[in-house]
């Protein structure tokens, strides 16, 4: 019998049919619940999952035959990576498929925050003409600190090439990685030198809720603050605080601690959140695009290939 993969969320065709070809038997499911796939899961040897719901030790204690996981998208943090390895089953994910988009993304939460884009189109439509109001600032010239320089880090730094920007990064697991696009330093640099900040690591035990009011607080230079990885790494109350101090000119968040509703709307914190025009958010899309959507499936596709069965 051939090795069988339930698709339990919205993938791109791309990925069922590839699949297919390498021999695999595919079954397509994006409507399937946790209970259904708990029920079927003993019989498929892979599982591909975007964001439907974690792949915990429930899942995989019922799952005798699974030899790897499959996320389609950059981070693993909804994969209990320490029982995935423990039963050597394989994870694969997808971070250079959707790392442009991640890039361009944080660049158009930065332009809008330095120009006012939010606040000055809500009030022409509301009737207020306010130039003065709605100066904004010029990129040229500023001090990007990026941290984490893995794919995403690395394409923001080439999408800011072109800005005359000084880009600087810190990695705490990675040295020598100097390139044409950013200068490696240390986080006493970073603290020191920043204009901007803009973080581009994954959701850790370590880096949960690093974001703090004692991390800002180390900063010299009022900043202008992006989050495009993960909501977990940063305390939101810490950044509302900070931008009431002045410390953070402005900030886009693409996510959150808490995200989707009803539950976003309870937290204390939303409501200022809000009403805040120094606050730019979207719904966790940085790395969502029409064209990610495709790429993601073919990356996974590319490292299905290097799977040992």
């Amino acid at each position: 019998m051939n090795p069988k993969i339930l698709i339990v969320d919205d993938l791109h065709p791309i990925f069922a049919e590839q699949a297919r070809v390498l021999g695999f038997e595919v079954d397509d499911c994006p409507l399937i619940t946790r209970a259904e796939t708990l029920a079927v899961i003993k019989d498929y040897t892979g599982i591909a999952v975007r964001t439907k719901f974690r792949i915990d030790q429930e899942l995989l204690d019922a799952a005798p035959q699974l030899k790897f996981v499959a996320r389609a998208g950059a981070g693993l943090d909804n994969i209990d990576e320490a029982v995935a390895k423990a039963r050597n089953i394989a994870l694969i994910n997808a971070p250079e498929g959707n790392s442009d988009a991640v890039g361009e993304h944080a660049v158009g939460l930065l332009l809008a925050l330095m120009n006012n884009f939010r606040k000055a189109d809500q009030e022409v439509r509301n009737g207020i003409w306010d130039r003065e109001g709605n100066r904004g600032y010029e990129l040229k010239g500023k001090t990007v600190g990026l941290i984490g320089y893995g794919f995403m880090g690395q394409k923001m730094a080439r999408k800011l090439a072109g800005f005359e920007v000084n880009v600087i990064a810190y990695d705490k697991y990675k040295t020598g990685f100097t390139d044409n696009y950013a200068k490696e330093v240390s986080m006493e640099e970073m603290v020191r030198q920043s204009d901007v900040l803009s973080l581009h690591i994954p959701l850790t035990a370590e880096t949960r809720q690093m974001v703090n009011d004692e991390y800002f607080f180390h900063f010299k230079k009022p900043i202008f603050f992006i989050n495009t990885a993960r909501g977990e790494i940063v305390n939101t109350q810490s950044v509302l605080n900070n931008i009431r101090s002045g410390k953070i000119v402005g900030a886009g968040l693409d996510v959150l601690e808490t995200e989707k509703f009803p539950v976003l709307a309870e937290q204390p914190w939303y409501a200022e959140l809000r009403e805040s025009d120094q606050v730019i958010l979207t719904p966790h899309v940085a790395g969502w695009t029409f064209d990610s959507y495709r790429k993601i499936s073919e990356v996974l596709v590319e490292k299905l290939k290097e799977i040992k069965l």
